[in-house]
């Protein structure tokens, strides 16, 4: 997210990110305790909170776009051109970035099902038993999608890695083709291509969950967006006033098709929907000459925070929830607990993941980072590989 030698960041993009990232915890959440019966539940009622819940895959729609925007427009501004990006350093920060907490991840759900906590040991897939091994080697090879698809949600803590495995694949091959095509225009033909046969792929996997929420065909076309705006928006006109009321308008529509529809019915056009509304809100975000200050509303600067440690809160925070879960089985909650742990489980998931970041994944990010800078003196050491959830 930051271009050569410049630690700026743009607060929208944060922002999304943070709405993104709240809207993930809470629908992980109320999967594990249902809020129906809460205060909240009573005072707004049970389908206007179940709207606000049931959709929280849609916030990893979001995470994909923004991906993929920052990794398009971060790779030309320090390469100058996608042609010349240089794979092994691209990589290298794929790593810097990633790794880090990935491994902590690992180690903490691993410790934790060896210590005999059931909820962090493997459950049951639809055949034999599948190893903690298994499940270890699928995390860091990019693969959880597939055995999801398999096994079905094999790992409470881990099953969040599948939205990664389609990441790192995408971005796998990612230099690959801006070398190997060398233009512009062929790019945004591929990646055209992975957006319009993604709908025509999740139709294809109704009534199968695990083909059209975490295929990797089934959520390519969100990272394919973010990538094809970061190259079109530099060549879209739009005075100020008519860019804010198209994203306005498209705010507005992605909230209702939020809120409308769950994602089990809507998702074949919903996600590429969800897709390009992103991308729409996204414009303007890269021409920032003097930087881009934070947001000052208070409720905005909140949402900025989020969003700078969502890539730390979207790891961990099913560690905290299963932790939750175990201490306080969800069958023997009522309504006003439920509202007191959904507060325990949000403060602890920030807390946890402010502490990971600042103390274990920046400076880790930052010391890798600049080694690749000291073995390419004529480079910056900014990210071009700034994750969706960094």
């Amino acid at each position: 997210m930051t271009a050569v030698g410049d630690d700026r960041r743009s607060a929208r993009i944060d922002v999304l990110r943070g709405i993104a990232i709240l809207l993930v915890l809470l629908h992980h959440f109320n999967i594990a305790y249902r809020l129906e019966d809460t205060l909240l539940a009573r005072a707004m009622g049970w389908e206007e909170v179940r709207a606000l819940v049931r959709n929280g895959n849609y916030g990893v729609t979001m995470f994909f776009v923004i991906s993929g925007f920052l990794i398009t427009s971060n790779a030309k501004r320090r390469w100058g051109a996608l042609e010349k990006i240089r794979p092994l350093e691209f990589y290298g920060m794929r790593v810097a970035r990633i790794v880090p907490c990935l491994l902590l991840l690992l180690v903490v759900v691993n410790l934790l099902a060896w210590a005999g906590i059931a909820i962090f040991q493997n459950r049951p897939g639809s055949g034999a038993p599948i190893s903690l091994w298994l499940v270890n080697l699928a995390s860091l090879t990019f693969w959880m999608n597939v055995l999801l698809d398999r096994y079905g949600w094999v790992n409470y803590a881990l099953g969040v890695l599948w939205s990664l495995s389609v990441e790192e694949v995408f971005y796998l091959c990612f230099p690959i083709l801006c070398v190997a095509m060398r233009q512009e225009r062929r790019l945004l033909l591929f990646w055209t291509t992975l957006i319009a046969f993604a709908p025509v792929y999740r139709l294809m996997h109704q009534g199968d969950e695990a083909g059209f929420l975490y295929a990797y065909f089934a959520s390519f076309d969100g990272i394919a967006v973010g990538c094809c705006m970061a190259l079109l928006a530099e060549r879209v006109t739009l005075t100020a006033r008519a860019r804010g009321l198209l994203q306005i308008g498209t705010a507005a529509s992605m909230v209702f098709l939020y809120l409308y529809w769950p994602i089990s019915q809507s998702n074949v056009l919903g996600v590429t929907a969800m897709s390009f509304g992103t991308a729409i809100l996204l414009l303007g975000t890269s021409d920032r000459s003097g930087g881009e200050t934070s947001t000052r509303m208070g409720l905005g600067r909140a949402f900025e925070w989020l969003g700078r440690r969502s890539y730390e809160l979207y790891l961990f925070h099913l560690v905290l929830l299963g932790g939750l879960r175990t201490m306080f089985p969800p069958r023997l909650a009522d309504g006003d607990e439920k509202m007191f742990l959904l507060s325990a489980f949000l403060i602890l998931t920030l807390g946890v993941g402010e502490g990971i970041a600042r103390f274990y994944s920046e400076p880790l990010n930052s010391r890798i980072r600049r080694r690749i800078a000291a073995s390419n003196p004529m480079r910056g050491t900014g990210d071009p590989a700034s994750s969706s959830k960094n």
